[in-house]
């Protein structure tokens, strides 16, 4: 069975990832394309979802606009009986996601709220690792130049935008699967530039089980961009590195593969369709929102793209 499929927002991580990956998975069939600002060249394209909705037959929906006004999309494209694919972060709160997952349970349709990091090379290698060894110590260091991964996107310094917290949600989808028990923050510090409304940098004080965990996020970096994860065991120590596509212990690679993330996003939103189920953990953001109640707002020098 060959699923049609919408695409939502064709900006650049639709271009780049959602494209390349919906071609090379088999049963599905990218049909027609929503965008208020783009169109695609050989597929049907339309300004809204609605008017998507009303002239093209598509089975499901990707939804790859901001966070903000994805719930009210998500809803309709429920609403139409379609099954729905989010973007991460899924949504802007922890209750609209949860809204939406129970509308999709009663509809009996597939929500699968994605988090595209858990599917890099090193994660699922490091959560085994980790289940049979005891931990010690957890640090997440997650620095990048905004500039340059996120030029113009005047929407992610906005409210609901999660600021810094848009990539270093990425790196809590990789600790919050391959530890063992649940993190829970504790403490947090947020630095917000004088002329936005969302943080640039942030330091969170996590933990697990009483085993003390640091996330150090920074939109700030320059020169060499960091993603990594180390964890110290009472068997060495491991650290994902380049976003979670390499994998190395006691200083060790151990695996280092090229990008197929989305293509195994894809696969399992059709898996999941065949099979009737919803997969919508909200672990990660529930800990973001954690991370903005008990954050200490800290003014930063005013950024200027």
């Amino acid at each position: 069975m060959t699923i049609k499929l919408a695409l939502v927002g064709l900006g650049k991580i639709a271009r780049d990832q959602h494209l390349p990956a919906i071609a090379e998975t088999e049963g599905l069939e990218l049909a027609a394309i929503a965008s208020r600002h783009d169109r695609h060249p050989d597929l049907p394209s339309f300004t809204g979802l609605h008017d998507l909705l009303a002239a093209q037959a598509v089975e499901a929906v990707t939804l790859c606009t901001p966070p903000q006004g994805r719930y009210a999309l998500a809803k309709s494209a429920l609403a139409a009986g379609k099954h729905v694919m989010l973007e991460k972060p899924p949504g802007a709160t922890v209750a609209e996601v949860t809204a939406l997952a129970a509308r999709a349970r009663k509809a009996g349709l597939t929500l699968f709220a994605t988090w595209h990091s858990r599917e890099a090379a090193g994660v699922e290698a490091a959560r085994e690792w980790l289940a049979t060894r005891r931990i010690r110590d957890i640090r997440i260091i997650w620095k990048e130049d905004v500039r340059q991964w996120h030029p113009g996107q005047e929407w992610i310094w906005q409210p609901g935008g999660l600021g810094v917290f848009d990539p270093g949600i990425n790196a809590l989808s990789i600790a919050t699967h391959i530890l063992p028990a649940p993190l829970m923050v504790t403490a947090a510090d947020l630095s917000f530039p004088a002329n936005r409304d969302a943080p640039i940098a942030a330091h969170v004080v996590m933990e697990m089980d009483g085993i003390p965990a640091i996330a150090q996020f920074d939109w700030r970096q320059t020169g060499r961009q960091t993603w990594d994860i180390e964890v110290a065991t009472d068997g060495g120590t491991l650290r994902l590195s380049h976003g979670g596509s390499r994998l190395h212990l006691d200083g060790e690679e151990r695996v280092a593969e090229p990008d197929r993330e989305y293509r195994r996003l894809y696969a399992r939103f059709a898996d999941l369709i065949r099979r009737g189920e919803s997969d919508v953990d909200l672990a990660p953001l529930q800990l973001v929102a954690d991370a903005f109640l008990l954050g200490r707002r800290r003014q930063a020098e005013a950024f200027v793209e």
